[in-house]
């Protein structure tokens, strides 16, 4: 049969719709990490517990996005893209609306569940598209712009997000960070068109390491999962956001807490520093992976590791590091911790292009939505969900023995599954080398290792 012709340049479109999808990623990922500014004021008004904000920055919208992913991840493999991020964004906005005129800590919780289910399609999806936009030696920084936006929009959530806290409330807040979905959702109804599916696949053998199964949603499932190097690189990046959005989420309070600075200080040096050096970070590991990964696949998997064996060493030191003084600017006391800060936020987002490149390579591309679906409903669940549930309420813990410095010690559990991902890294290394027999498809090409072999 013969393969479907490959373009062979992208043009203003691709970029103009990736740049779109950035946006909208970006408006979602304030939508979140706002949180981290929001959770003082709110366990006051509240008289909420740590734990309990935990809960409500994380379990509660990890829970309901893990229940909705696969289902939305599937949609995106049988349906329009666009139309779908369209009607998903729009019930996005008004449930981040809602958030604002919660009445109680409950209907808040209920409130945030909602802004899950509305978001679960929007990462699955927006990848699955931009898997479609670019080839395959140029998805990996593709890929870094996709995912770079949401963090530097952490400037934005940390830094304006605690002026506008501290300014206008909590509440006014939800309804700001609401207002630009609004004009995504015309721009993608209106105006978008759906790019056409596995088009720079076709003529390669990339994507054909998984067999299409021929059942529903839960049999591709199955067989993603029973594809070795899938699951082990789907788990290192699930452990990876375990610490790191649980990080994300407490910095800001940690820097008030262990560095005594105010809450809108704190804010604005987690994300001017913190957000602005993981934004570089995850370009240059992107632009990085097209150019040597085309020389040596292998690099997929060595500049994650790399990365993140200098930010388990950048995260301990920024944790442990005393209460000094760096510089003062203007009314700021820069603590010199924030210097480690930084080298971390450089190098804990180096896994980011390279590993969803690498899954666009193992897997079909009309399995795509369902195999991003798996792997963001996965970090979701442990960073959003587990994560700064966990600190909390270790924090919690230890607030007996350490007091107010509890919080510091909880957040050392970073490093923990840091060290943990790259031994799920490493495993996939040894998968994905190894020399036995591989079958070989309908073109007489090799493919990669089979659910059965992997």
């Amino acid at each position: 049969m013969m393969a479907a012709p490959i373009p062979s340049t992208t043009g203003w479109r691709s970029h103009g719709l990736l740049l779109l999808l950035a946006l909208l990623y970006a408006d979602n990922f304030i939508g979140r990490q706002i949180m981290a500014v929001m959770i003082e004021p709110i366990r006051l008004e509240f008289g909420a517990t740590d734990t309990a904000m935990g809960l409500i920055s994380g379990l509660a919208f990890a829970g309901v996005y893990a229940l909705l992913g696969l289902p939305a991840g599937r949609i995106a493999d049988r349906y329009s893209r666009v139309r779908v991020l369209a009607v998903s964004s729009l019930l996005w906005g008004v449930a981040t609306i809602l958030c604002g005129f919660a009445g109680s800590f409950v209907l808040l919780v209920v409130a945030r569940m909602a802004v899950a289910a509305a978001e679960a399609p929007a990462t699955p999806t927006s990848l699955s598209i931009i898997s479609d936009l670019y080839p395959p030696h140029r998805r990996s920084f593709a890929i870094s712009c996709f995912t770079a936006a949401p963090t530097f929009a952490a400037i934005l959530a940390l830094s304006g997000g605690a002026w506008l806290v501290g300014s206008h409330g909590w509440r006014t807040a939800f309804v700001v960070v609401a207002l630009p979905i609004f004009v995504a959702v015309l721009l993608l109804a209106f105006v978008v068109r759906e790019p056409a599916r596995g088009v720079w696949d076709g003529g390669s053998p990339a994507g054909r390491g998984v067999p299409t199964p021929r059942g529903g949603m839960f049999a591709t499932v199955v067989e993603l999962w029973a594809f070795k190097p899938y699951r082990y690189l789907v788990l290192a990046c699930a452990v990876t956001t375990l610490g790191a959005n649980a990080y994300g989420m407490w910095n800001a309070s940690f820097l008030v807490r262990s560095h005594g600075l105010p809450l809108q200080h704190a804010g604005m040096l987690a994300g001017l520093i913190g957000g602005t050096s993981a934004g570089f970070g995850v370009l240059f590991s992107g632009w990085l992976g097209d150019h040597v990964t085309r020389l040596r696949p292998a690099w997929h998997l060595r500049i994650p590791l790399a990365g993140h064996a200098v930010s388990v060493l950048a995260l301990a030191a920024y944790l442990l590091w005393p209460q000094s003084t760096l510089v003062q600017v203007g009314p700021i006391a820069v603590p010199t911790a924030m210097l480690w800060c930084a080298l971390n936020g450089f190098f804990s987002v180096w896994w980011v292009g390279p590993s969803y490149s690498l899954i666009t390579h193992l897997v079909a591309p009309d399995r795509r939505g369902v195999a991003l679906a798996l792997l963001t409903i996965l970090s979701t669940l442990f960073g959003v969900g587990v994560g700064p549930l966990f600190v909390g309420a270790l924090s919690d813990l230890l607030k007996g023995f350490l007091g107010i410095e509890s919080l510091r010690y909880a957040l050392l559990f970073g490093c923990v599954t840091i060290v943990a991902a790259m031994l799920a890294l490493l495993r996939v290394n040894a998968l994905l080398r190894d020399p036995r027999p591989r079958p070989v498809d309908d073109s007489g090409e090799l493919t990669r290792p089979s659910p059965v072999r992997g």
